[in-house]
């Protein structure tokens, strides 16, 4: 098959373009070896115009998960060194406040830090869940092993209601259900009850928890899940409730909130779709 020069000039000059970054269709709806070859070349430069995206995408992520660590961390960093270089001269009651003031923060910031990446490697798409059959009480059980020192020394306790069985992740699953129970140990009262509840409905299965707090406005509600903003707490950093809804949207689930009534408390509902 002889092949115009002209043919081979005005495809070596798309091929330049294409590799300076111009967008141009080269293809030809017809048969013959020569389409064919045009329309190969083609597809190998969509390719690598995706891969050049897809890579920008992952700098750029990157980037903000570094500028977000960076910005959440000045905060208790710049409190912890006001302290610590209080604490040479301060008095010796000062000083034991100073000390437990610090270990609090570093263990904020130990959290923060945590949540930070899983989200982060949630935003990227890099974790790959392990779907099994688990009763929720056993997820229940295994969410509330870190929140013990906390459950302690408001003096609250849990009440759990009902079982079903889930189709989840897991280790994911504890780790969204664990932020939902500590968000409402911390906007419930001193010795009062946080009631978990778990069910199915033709559409879902769900686990519920539900606190002793004043319930949540509706200006509220519109912002709790959207990053560093939807905190309540004045030591929280508004990061464990779009974790745990990023968790349940990876798995193709949701959470409901049900603001309630003034001290009735307000429900978070995670709802696993069938």
């Amino acid at each position: 098959m002889l092949i115009k020069k002209s043919k081979i000039t005005q495809l070596s000059s798309d091929i330049r373009k294409i590799i300076d970054g111009q967008t141009i269709d080269i293809r030809e709806n017809r048969e013959g070896a020569w389409c064919t070859l045009k329309n190969d070349i083609h597809t190998l430069a969509v390719l690598k115009s995706e891969q050049a995206n897809s890579f920008q995408h992952e700098r750029d992520l990157l980037s903000d998960t570094l500028a977000d660590i960076s910005h959440q961390l000045k905060t208790p960093l710049t409190s912890m060194t006001l302290m610590a270089d209080l604490l040479e001269n301060a008095p010796s009651d000062k000083q034991s406040e100073f000390v437990s003031n610090i270990k609090t923060e570093l263990l904020h910031m130990e959290w923060l830090v945590s949540a930070l990446l899983k989200m982060a490697k949630l935003d990227a798409g890099a974790i790959k869940f392990s779907i099994t059959e688990v009763k929720t009480n056993q997820l229940v059980s295994l969410a509330l092993e870190p929140l013990k020192i906390l459950l302690e020394v408001k003096n609250q306790s849990v009440e759990i209601s009902n079982e079903t069985e889930l189709s989840c992740d897991k280790r994911w699953t504890v780790e969204a259900l664990t932020n939902i129970i500590k968000n409402a140990s911390e906007y419930s009262p001193a010795n009062s009850v946080i009631r978990i509840e778990a069910g199915m409905n033709p559409i879902c299965k769900w686990i519920s928890v539900t606190d002793s707090g004043e319930g949540i406005s509706h200006n509220e509600i519109g912002n709790l899940f959207k990053r560093y903003s939807g905190t309540r707490s004045e030591q929280g950093y508004g990061i464990g409730l779009p974790l745990s809804l990023a968790i349940m949207q990876s798995q193709n689930g949701d959470i409901e909130v049900d603001s309630g009534v003034r001290n009735c408390g307000a429900t978070f509902t995670l709802k696993f779709f069938k």
